[in-house]
């Protein structure tokens, strides 16, 4: 059962979410009509680049899985390239890029640039819940996983990479407000992303021509439609709002979620993602809780997907977690009864220990820094930097050592229809651990461990404070006994 109703019928509960309906949300039948339009500009705009530019060869995936992109970039169409070449000379072409380029007048750039420091002042729970909320758990969408595990792209072999990839694209869309701007870095990956999603839809519904039972457009709609990329949109927004970061025990400021949505509003504007949801904090809390109803179903293949993330995430840097951490981490952000339904094995009572260790760093980390606007500052700047490093700069910290182009690697393919349950690696477990390396099991170990002993220093204060008036007042009695007698002979 996806959800329990309380006695209230409008009191749901999905999957350990409660919430009340109410008039903003969308029944599931209002948002089915979704699942027939698309990005029409994007795609009308890649047929005609089609006709100017023919694409090469189509590889396969056991080929492309093997290539590394820093060497074949130039093996690949670069699409953001081709639409700004072109604009001039297609009309759908330009029809594109005039609208990626037009500023609507709802934008607010002060307000958008504070949302992209909210990114950066909490970046360590808000990079854990983009992972395992909006990520692995959005693998609980039976419905979207369809077109996921055509692509490959989630194969336990080449996942990590894949995730590294889109964690490119959202450090880019917070870097800085230049970078958001048009010609800025996360304004360029949120285009070419929005291309590729174009020519993914393309190839699967190409494939389904060819041969219909390999995708039922029918059941699943088109691949990569409206609601499938406003549900994208709501796991990188609402969902860390109101879930990710919340179970974290980070709570935000009214002003700091207005203006994180209003970042996520024009990147789903640049991306030919609908937007007027995400206006207000009440429309996208709303949006986000209608397709909890709607959209989170999960099923086998969002099982094999979600546990193929864990693979391939274990063992590596920059964080060294082990397989039972990251179950832990799984279970705490997107609750037990979700996680068995998608056949994750439940983690030990210390894993989720763990958990609750780094929960409380992140607690006292982000809530301490955030409390004087030149410690908030400093912060912001620090977590950018490393996190660039650890994750985009430096290969041998855990990064993925090149820029990415969102280039049509993980192509969809009639010879591989499903994408297989991975295997770990020999000897993989051998390199996790708090007690083997210095990674963020051994950083919640310690924040433990330092809580236990304040706490223990503050329960012995707290004693000793009690005993000392205890027997201050033991005295005063005392002396009162003994000064009462000699009143009464007085």
């Amino acid at each position: 059962m996806m959800g329990l109703f309380s006695t209230d019928p409008d009191q749901l509960n999905v999957y350990g979410y409660k919430f009340k309906w109410g008039t903003l949300h969308q029944a599931p039948e209002e948002l089915q009509r979704l699942t027939c339009s698309y990005d029409s500009v994007a795609t009308d705009a890649l047929n005609s680049l089609d006709k100017l530019v023919p694409p090469g060869p189509i590889r396969s995936q056991n080929e492309n899985q093997e290539t590394i992109e820093a060497k074949n970039n130039k093996k690949h169409r670069n699409l953001y390239k081709l639409v700004r070449e072109h604009a001039e000379t297609s009309e759908s072409v330009g029809k594109l890029w005039r609208e990626i380029n037009n500023i609507p007048d709802w934008v607010d750039w002060e307000s958008i640039e504070r949302g992209q420091k909210v990114f950066w002042r909490y970046g360590g729970p808000a990079i854990t819940a983009l992972t395992f909320v909006s990520l692995l758990g959005g693998m609980s969408s039976g419905r979207t996983v369809e077109t996921l595990d055509r692509t490959g792209g989630f194969n336990a072999r080449v996942v990590r990479q894949r995730l590294l990839e889109t964690t490119q694209h959202t450090l880019g869309v917070h870097k800085d407000i230049e970078s958001i701007k048009p010609g800025g870095e996360g304004f360029e990956s949120s285009v070419r992303v929005r291309l590729l999603h174009a020519v993914v839809r393309q190839r699967i519904v190409k494939l389904a021509e060819e041969k219909p039972d390999y995708f039922d457009i029918k059941k699943y709609g088109l691949p990569i439609n409206d609601l499938d990329c406003i549900g994208t949109i709501a796991t990188f927004s609402a969902t860390l709002l109101w879930i990710g970061l919340p179970r974290q025990g980070i709570f935000l400021r009214q002003q700091e979620i207005a203006d994180y949505l209003a970042l996520w509003r024009y990147v789903s504007y640049l991306m030919g993602t609908p937007h007027d949801w995400l206006a207000t904090p009440e429309t996208a809390k709303a949006m986000m809780e209608s397709l909890l109803v709607s959209e989170i179903k999960p099923t086998k293949k969002s099982g094999t997907l979600a546990n193929n993330i864990i693979t391939g995430l274990e063992a590596q840097p920059p964080t060294y977690a082990s397989r039972g951490f990251l179950n832990a981490e799984t279970y705490w952000l997107n609750g037990s009864e979700l996680c068995q339904e998608m056949n994750i094995e439940k983690p030990s009572l210390y894993d989720t220990v763990l958990v609750i260790g780094q929960c409380l760093f992140f607690m006292i980390t982000s809530y301490y820094n955030r409390l004087i606007p030149s410690w908030d500052e400093n912060h912001i700047k620090l977590v950018r930097k490393v996190l660039y490093d650890i994750l985009v700069h430096k290969k041998e910290k855990g990064g993925l050592g090149y820029q990415a182009k969102f280039n049509f690697k993980w192509v969809p393919d009639l010879q591989n229809a499903t994408t297989p349950l991975g295997e770990r690696a020999p000897g993989q477990t051998q390199k996790t651990g708090a007690f083997r390396h210095s990674g963020i099991e051994r950083t919640a170990l310690t924040t433990l461990a330092f809580t236990g002993v304040v706490l223990g220093l503050t329960a012995l204060g707290g004693f000793r404070v009690i005993t000392s008036f205890g027997k201050l007042i033991s005295r005063n009695l005392d002396w009162v006994s003994a000064v009462i007698p000699i009143s009464t002979l007085a």
